[in-house]
């Protein structure tokens, strides 16, 4: 007997599963990028961008 995946409902559950997890990188990019906007965060990523801008002015 041969089991079709659409009525077994495993691919709605990997749907489901997929959704939570792009849900779940959102809310951690909010995170990052309101931690990276406001205070200590703001000056870490601006040291890291100077950092990295005066790497690439010197190889040049």
């Amino acid at each position: 007997m041969h089991h079709d995946h659409r009525l077994t409902g495993t691919s709605g559950q990997a749907t489901t599963e997929y959704a939570l997890v792009l849900l779940a990188a959102a809310f951690v990019g909010l995170l990052v990028v309101g931690w990276a906007t406001t205070g200590a965060g703001a000056e870490t990523v601006g040291r890291l961008f100077d950092r990295i801008m005066r790497a690439v002015i010197e190889q040049t």
